[in-house]
């Protein structure tokens, strides 16, 4: 199973990224569908976070630092789930990693600058 995340890079405070993740490999569609995509995000010397999850029915838990500024979805005909990131902070800076179960991406940096 492989996860790819894209999207990521420089933007400035108050702007706006769109992170997606695809899956592929070595697991059924109707599988992964029923089970809960994360995304998480990781500043070095500190615990990996968890930023956003979306469960099969789509129900959704974020973060209390990112509510009402990132949305997660995921588009279970195409194995992919996404990340949009509005009115974006320094303090959002790190990588950002898709996840499912044990498997994780590679993750993709988020660089807000001020």
């Amino acid at each position: 199973v492989q996860l790819v995340e894209s999207g990521g890079g420089l933007v400035q405070s108050g702007g706006s990224l769109t992170l997606s993740c695809a899956v592929s490999g070595g697991i059924f569609r109707s599988i992964l569908s029923s089970i809960p995509m994360n995304w998480h995000r990781q500043v070095p010397g500190k615990q990996r976070e968890l930023v956003a999850r979306i469960f099969s029915g789509g129900s959704t838990n974020y973060a209390d630092s990112v509510k009402s500024r990132f949305t997660i979805s995921r588009d279970n005909a195409k194995n992919m789930v996404y990340l949009q990131m509005n009115s974006l902070k320094p303090e959002d800076t790190t990588v950002y990693y898709c996840d499912f179960s044990t498997y994780w991406g590679q993750g993709t940096q988020i660089t807000v600058s001020s």
